[in-house]
């Protein structure tokens, strides 16, 4: 059974949340909680398999709660609140905090028709349950100024670092971030699975704590040194050599993997583009997309890099690369930004 905790300030919505998990006979709610400061009292003393959290809530909001949580309990935790819509600061900063999932209450805080969410809400704690938190260490947010380097342009620009996340990517990229330097001759290409109107809110907030310039990828733009791209939602993102200039492309040809933008299609454009100047990065996530991009470009003789299990939320993705032979160096998420620029200088 997957033991469940039931957070939220309104007596109707812990019933009707309560009544939606119990249909399920793998999920037993074994209590509930009106505050932010009773859930983390009853996370400590009940050690529940998944959390179902509010945001709004007196005393203690949500996001507070789920920063001490992840920090002293680490528990999988699915918000459920009016105040999460996709794209919102408070749907991003949930995921940069460690909450496996976000769900968007219908009709505002007390949502009568909350049931039309039951086979959501179902799926994503019982995928929540079968993430291992307590192997992810909690990082405080680093508050770095922004350098206000925007790239000096591509003359200088002899190394492509190819980065992909999934499931916990949000977290795990923004603990590479602060390492990479703008005088580095690099450029950055990242596909995070993530739904689309989330994709410029993380930008900016990812721009806000790293040296170097984060921007949504455009069609068009032209890749220069001290700049990440992250994929838009929806689009593959590839690098074509336009006239020798190194340009971001995005299309909307099929999902690989049934995800898209693929880390894969970005790896495999990036190898060829780049060849042995190419560096893979994998980090965690579920599936396997990624695996056959990083093959591609250890075939080029670039180097390729996997997040080791012990940090990853989800030891999907880098696992089935290690597993397959194509990986060079299985790194702590820790260490893996001072990996990265080792390599660059190399």
């Amino acid at each position: 059974m997957i033991r469940v905790l039931v957070v939220d300030d309104s007596a109707l919505m812990r019933r009707k949340i309560t009544e939606i998990l119990a249909s399920d006979k793998e999920i037993d709610v074994i209590d509930f909680a009106k505050t932010g400061a009773d859930a983390i009292k009853k996370v400590v003393q009940l050690k529940p398999d998944v959390i179902t959290m509010d945001i709004a809530m007196p005393d203690i909001d949500g996001l507070t709660a789920l920063t001490y949580i992840m920090n002293e309990v680490p528990t999988p935790v699915v918000i459920i609140s009016a105040n999460v819509a996709p794209g919102s600061a408070n749907a991003l900063r949930a995921a940069e905090l460690g909450a496996v999932d976000t769900i968007l209450k219908p009709s505002g805080e007390i949502s009568v028709d909350i049931d039309i969410l039951s086979k959501e809400i179902i799926s994503k704690v019982k995928t929540a349950s079968r993430v291992d938190v307590n192997r992810v260490q909690a990082f405080l947010n680093r508050i770095i100024q922004p350098s206000g380097v925007s790239g000096g342009g591509s003359s200088n620009l002899k190394h492509i670092v190819a980065i992909g996340a999934s499931t916990g990517g949000p977290k795990a990229i923004k603990e590479i971030l602060p390492y990479l330097s703008p005088d580095s001759e690099a450029a950055f290409l990242i596909v995070q699975h993530m739904p689309a109107a989330f994709i410029k809110s993380m930008a900016q907030r990812m721009d806000w704590i790293s040296k170097i310039k984060v921007k949504e990828a455009h069609h068009g733009d032209i890749i220069k040194q001290g700049v990440a791209y992250l994929a838009p939602g929806d689009f593959h993102m590839i690098v074509s050599m336009d006239n020798n200039i190194p340009t971001i492309r995005l299309n909307t040809d099929p999902k690989v993997h049934s995800v898209r933008p693929s880390v894969s299609v970005m790896m495999n454009s990036a190898a060829e583009c780049f060849g042995n100047k190419t560096i893979g990065v994998l980090l965690t996530g579920m599936g396997q997309d990624g695996v056959e991009g990083m093959r591609n470009i250890k075939r080029v003789g670039g180097i390729t890099l996997a997040e080791d299990e012990s940090t990853c939320v989800v030891f999907g993705m880098p696992r089935v690369a290690i597993q397959e032979g194509v990986v060079d160096k299985v790194i702590p998420l820790g260490y893996m930004g001072i990996e990265i620029m080792k390599q660059i200088s190399i």
